[in-house]
Parts: structure tokens; sequence; C-alpha cells
């Protein structure tokens, strides 16, 4: 099952690509939230929540929406698993983390 997300953990071949397009729900009335020109999103990717450093750190468009995970991003850590957590930044500076504990595992590449 590499490369895909089942529930909040994605499954992913080390120094693969990773795309996946994110729908942000209103938790309160479980409509779509469309962002708008200020808000901010990013994807942040660490081996234990307690690290300092960010082993992944990516900005998602809030035009597309699109997490892409590059190959370079990937293919030097070890294989495992990692935390990882989505934050949306709201134009009036509002922080919503709407994905939270959640896994990347990294699975071996054959070589």
């Amino acid at each position: 099952m590499a490369n895909s997300i089942v529930g909040t953990t994605i499954y992913l071949t080390k120094g693969d690509t990773f795309k996946r397009t994110l729908t942000l729900k209103n938790r309160a009335t479980g409509e779509t939230y469309i962002p708008v020109e200020g808000d901010s999103i990013r994807f942040a990717a660490k081996k234990k929540y307690a690290d300092e450093t960010c082993l992944i750190y990516k900005d998602i468009p809030i035009d597309t929406m699109l997490l892409h995970l590059e190959p370079e991003d990937t293919k030097n850590l070890s294989k495992g698993d990692y935390v990882y957590d989505i934050q949306l930044t709201y134009a009036n500076g509002d922080i919503d983390t709407f994905i939270d504990r959640a896994k990347l595992t990294l699975t071996e590449e054959v070589e």
C-alpha cells in the first residue's frame, strides 16, 4: 500500500513522489473551508514530536491545496515511522492544526 493515505497515516517508499489534494472541513459545521488570500497552510514532519528540527517542511499552496512531497524530501531519511501535522494559519493570525498526531511511514526502496 505504498504512496497512500489511510486515515492520517501516509505510507511512502522513501525517495518516491507523493501528491495529494487536501480538503479542509469546518469541524463545527462539516462544510468545506475554502482558503482565502492571506491564509497559509504548511506540512511539517519530524522523527518524534519532541525533536526541535523538522525533517520535512512544505508550504501547501492555497490555490491548489496540493501536498507535494518530492523525492529529495525523503530519499536520505531512514525507513521507519515519523510524525507530522498540517496547520492552517488564517489571514487574521488564528491557527488551526487540522491534522495532528499523524504518522508518515517510510518504507525501503529496492535498489
